[in-house]
């Protein structure tokens, strides 16, 4: 992790060069979810291939470009477009974009994915903030190495999510008059889609939705002693004895319908922060 910290500087030396605000948060969008970078005053726009040592993004759905600028008022780095792990990367390169955020200066991250919905009670194109994650990806972006100067040894992980930032979010939902889910959401390697005894598995352990993203993210904004709020988007229903095919292309498209209330809860918890 000791060479980490010099490829970060080398990112936010491009990043400086072209934008000279300091951000409150990093915001990183997922899949069908990179439409709310459009709501932003976008002061500068780079794209990935830009960024020393930065990654591709190839996933569908995701644009691979920074996205700097003022949402709701309050200056912001938004990623359209994540590192997976499925698709050849390390979970420390997965987290590049919050080791980014931080050294521009945001003390906080948001998190969107697209996620299948195990809670029962969950429907297609409902909205979960998430309260909790369990790690399945066996991948840690912290192994190896550790630099004290990005963050501790032995990071805790009792409390990934901001419980103050959930409260905030949980109330703009409240107020513009949409359901809310609060769930832990399951990481797993992918890329492909849970079969129904994983479905079952991982809500026994205690998930309320599942995906390929975002717990790499957390660990490395913990690490940096970030504050982090995260949101699923249930663009499938992961009901394991009532289990349809999964096509991607409908999970991005139900994805960017919930865009609207992603951007709501957004700009409230950047109006927290």
């Amino acid at each position: 992790m000791l060479h980490l910290a010099e490829q970060i500087d080398a990112a936010a030396a491009i990043v400086r060069s072209q934008w000279a605000e300091r951000p409150v948060a990093g915001i990183i969008l997922g899949s069908g979810l990179g439409g709310l970078a459009r709501e932003i005053d976008a002061a500068a726009k780079i794209d990935y291939a830009e960024l020393p040592h930065f990654p591709r993004s190839t996933a569908v759905g995701h644009a691979g470009r920074l996205v700097c600028g003022t949402l709701a008022g309050r200056p912001v780095v938004a990623f359209q477009g994540r590192f997976h792990l499925y698709e050849g990367w390390t979970a420390e390169q997965a987290s590049l974009p919050v080791r980014l955020a931080k050294a521009l200066g945001a003390g906080g991250l948001i998190v969107s994915n697209a996620a299948g919905g195990l809670n029962p009670l969950y429907r297609v194109g409902d909205v979960m903030l998430i309260d909790d994650q369990i790690n399945l990806m066996f991948a840690n972006p912290l192994i190896g190495v550790n630099d004290d100067d990005l963050g501790p040894r032995f990071p805790d992980m009792c409390a990934p999510y901001d419980r103050q930032l959930q409260e905030v979010a949980m109330a703009a939902a409240l107020e513009h008059r949409f359901v809310l889910h609060r769930g832990v959401y399951v990481g797993m390697l992918g890329p492909t889609y849970e079969t129904r005894a994983e479905y079952r598995m991982c809500r026994r352990l205690g998930g309320d939705a599942v995906g390929m993203s975002t717990v790499p993210e957390v660990v490395a904004a913990v690490h940096a002693g970030m504050r982090v709020a995260g949101v699923s988007t249930i663009t499938n229903a992961g009901t394991a004895d009532a289990l349809d095919e999964t096509d991607h292309s409908a999970v991005t498209q139900i994805a960017g319908a919930a865009a609207e209330r992603l951007g709501v809860i957004t700009r409230a918890i950047l109006q927290a922060l």
